[in-house]
Order: structure tokens, then sequence, then C-alpha cells
């Protein structure tokens, strides 16, 4: 059984990466098909998204989603992921590349990826060359995108459809809170722990710089000399912009090549109501009583002024 479960994971994880990426594994620093291997659940429970372990500078985001819902209803969840589209970004291959973009919405339990046949054609404009999926079969409430270019797509939306507690008795007419992530770059660490090429490296040891010989594929080594004489080298990697020179004093920490992050993870969380239908037909008749009732207390009044005005004249 477990056995069987674990193949079950790996050939929806595969089918994921091959539908998303089409194996360009080049850049994949920000796929979040690392997230879904590595954490069950990509909300922790201190409310941290999975993300942010790898991607650690910090951007804002904005998410828009109706206050409210009827049941089985489509409905469009918007996650805007802004910057600057004239900034570049370091690729793994040391280039300099556009910027793309990720999403991962939390939706509650029994809110769903709508089915293409509900969806409009609208939204279907809107998304086109867009795939948006599932996190893992456990999890089908919530879903994830990108990475996808970030100059056409910095809102992301997500087509949901609400659950029908008449059909899941799991579900009620409650708020239910749901979370939302945004990013625009790569990632800072990789899954292992290592250090991607979008940092700061600093210096091994303090010193001074006694030479710097750049590779063919781009890398700078840098061999640093102590005041006691240990002799420490380092490799910066290609493409980075190096602050430093032969022969400058260094100390241990020290930043050797500019940050070259420009992008950043955020995350927001908002509420939505699963109305029933049956409850705004009874405040809306509420409401119409309300309003008759003062109307009827107006004309009563008006009536009785009249009287009395009719008295006096007596």
């Amino acid at each position: 059984m477990a056995t069987n479960k674990f193949f079950k994971s790996l050939l929806f994880t595969l089918t994921i990466a091959i539908s998303l990426f089409g194996f360009c594994i080049e850049d994949s620093s920000a796929y979040p098909v690392f997230a879904q291997q590595g954490y069950a659940n990509p909300r922790a429970a201190n409310g941290k998204l999975a993300c942010a372990n790898c991607h650690l500078n910090q951007k804002a985001i904005e998410i828009e989603a109706p206050q409210a819902v009827l049941p089985n209803s489509v409905f469009e969840v918007e996650i805007k992921v802004p910057y600057d589209t004239s900034r570049k970004q370091v690729g793994a291959n040391g280039k300099k590349a556009d910027l793309n973009v990720g999403g991962i919405l939390i939706l509650p339990k029994g809110f769903k990826l709508a089915a293409k046949s509900q969806i409009s054609d609208e939204i279907k404009a809107k998304n086109k060359g867009v795939f948006i999926s599932p996190y893992s079969t456990e999890y089908d409430n919530i879903l994830v995108v990108g990475p996808i270019a970030g100059k056409t797509h910095q809102e992301l939306i997500f087509p949901v459809v609400a659950p029908d507690p008449e059909k899941d008795s799991s579900v009620k007419y409650l708020t239910y809170p749901m979370y939302a992530g945004g990013n625009r770059g790569r990632g800072q660490v990789y899954p292992t722990g290592e250090k991607s090429n979008v940092n700061a490296f600093g210096a091994t040891q303090a010193g001074q710089i006694s030479e710097i010989v750049t590779t063919e594929k781009g890398e700078a080594n840098i061999t640093i000399v102590s005041s006691a004489g240990t002799t420490t080298s380092q490799t910066v990697p290609a493409g980075l912009t190096l602050l430093v020179k032969q022969g400058d004093v260094v100390k241990a920490d020290q930043p050797l090549n500019i940050d070259p992050n420009a992008g950043g993870f955020g995350q927001e969380e908002t509420e939505i109501v699963l109305q029933k239908s049956a409850r705004i037909v009874g405040y809306l008749a509420f409401c119409f009583c309300v309003l008759l009732t003062q109307i009827l207390l107006i004309l009563k009044k008006k009536q009785f002024e009249k009287v009395q005005a009719a008295e006096l004249n007596f």
C-alpha cells in the first residue's frame, strides 16, 4: 500500500512537471514542484508558506476575491504580483533574463479549481497559456501556477468553483479564510539547502585578496590570504558583479559581489463567505418589511397630524 501511494504521488508530480515545464529544468529554482515534493502541506502551523523557505526576499502582493459566493458558483480569485518589468534576474546559466512569476492559492476545503466547461470565455482568454494545477491529489483545494513570464502575467487569475453543502455534509455555510502567495524571480536557496547564484557571497575568511581568476564558464575564483598566512579559495558564480578587486583587504563574511536578487515572495490572506441563497431572500424580505413598516408609520403620522389640525380648526 505504501509503495502504491509513493508511485501515485511520484506519477502526479511528474505529470505536473511535464505539463508545466516540458522538462526544461535549466532555471528550475522557482518551480512549485520543489515545494510539492518537499512539503505535504505548503502552509506551516505558524502560517508561513513553503515558498518563503527558498525565496527569502519579501515583496508585497495583493489578493482580490468576492466577499461572498453561492454554492456551485464559479468566481475569480486574483493574485497581483507587481514588479518593475525593466529589472532583470540572473539565470542559472549566469545570463540576464526576464523575471518569472508564480503563485499559490490555498482555498477552504471543498473549494476547487473550476472545470474547463465551467469557465467563461473571458477568463479563458485571460489565462491563455497559463496552466493551473492542484497542489496534490490530497489537497485539491490548493492551487499552484508558474513559473510563467512576468511581463505578461503580473495578475494571476484562478477560476474557482464553490462547493454545495446540500451535497457535501462536511461543508457548511460559514466564513472561511483564504491564503495566497505570489513570487517574482528565482529563489536564493535550493531545496537541498545550497545557495543559488541569486545571492551575495561573503568572504570565507578575513585577509587580502591575492588573486582573482575568471574561468571559461565565467566564474570568479577568488584567493584570500589571511594575516596568519592561511590561504583559502572560493568561487563566485558566473553573471555576478564583483565588489572587490585584487589587493583589496576584506573582512570575514564581507560581500564579494553585488546582491543580484531582483525578486521576492509575499503572502496575504482574506475571507470569503459561503452564502445560502435562502438567507439572502430572507434578508431581502426582512428589509422589505422594515421599509414597508416605516412607510406605514409615516402615513399614519400624516393622517394623525391632519386629524389634529381639523380638531383645532373646529
